[in-house]
């Protein structure tokens, strides 16, 4: 069993700390190098899964073509979600870089491919299959961070478009489509805490101890 120094625990939190949900207007024109998606790989199929099921696929895009149909999904989706903030935040949501489709180095569709057969830890709780991919995808992020690589996590897309346009078997989910590629820089703070779209919830707010008053 590995045993892990102050040291390793502080650049864990380092790490934690300093990841960055990255958009396009951070991206430079530089390719991820091969042995770095590796170990973004590596550290999204070694992530727990319920049942030790990994029921997780990834799928590697690069081809321009394919990605600017992705985004047009985006566009069409981005409108739409337009309607829904008012006041202040209509003029700073328009304001907002919310992707980088096709400024990244690649993107990477990641599913939930369901088992046929029962799976332990998943029979009263289904959808803890789709948070063990969840768990692969925050083990992407972590590593692309301590490689200096930006990720952003699209979510403004219409899953089944995605599912279409790569050909997709019919029972998978697309749970994340992600953006990968080498920045000029990571902010200090998240993007929309600088911007006080929203503020940082203080700890003592969230934890609640033995059970909901």
């Amino acid at each position: 069993m590995n045993k892990f120094t102050p040291e390793n625990i502080e650049t864990l939190e380092q790490i934690i700390l300093a990841r960055r949900d990255v958009r396009g207007n951070r991206f430079i024109d530089k390719a991820i190098a091969k042995a770095d998606l590796d170990k973004i790989l590596f550290a999204g199929v070694n992530a727990p899964s319920v049942g030790f099921s990994q029921p997780w696929e990834f799928v590697i895009i690069k081809d321009l073509e394919i990605r600017n149909k992705v985004k047009n999904s985006f566009f069409k989706e981005n409108e739409k979600a337009k309607t829904l903030f008012k006041g202040k935040k209509t003029d700073a949501y328009t304001q907002l870089k919310l992707e980088g489709i096709v400024e990244s180095a690649l993107n990477i569709a990641v599913f939930y491919k369901p088992s046929q057969h029962p799976v332990l830890g998943q029979t009263a709780m289904k959808e803890a299959g789709v948070y063990s991919v969840v768990c692969a995808i925050q083990n992407m992020w972590l590593m692309a961070r301590a490689l200096e690589i930006g990720l952003g996590w699209v979510s403004i897309v219409n899953p089944d478009t995605v599912k279409t346009i790569l050909n997709a078997p019919n029972d998978r989910q697309l749970i994340g489509y992600l953006c990968l590629g080498h920045v000029d820089e990571f902010y200090k703070n998240p993007e929309l805490e600088q911007l006080q779209w929203e503020k940082r919830k203080n700890i003592n707010d969230v934890v609640i101890k033995e059970m909901y008053s």
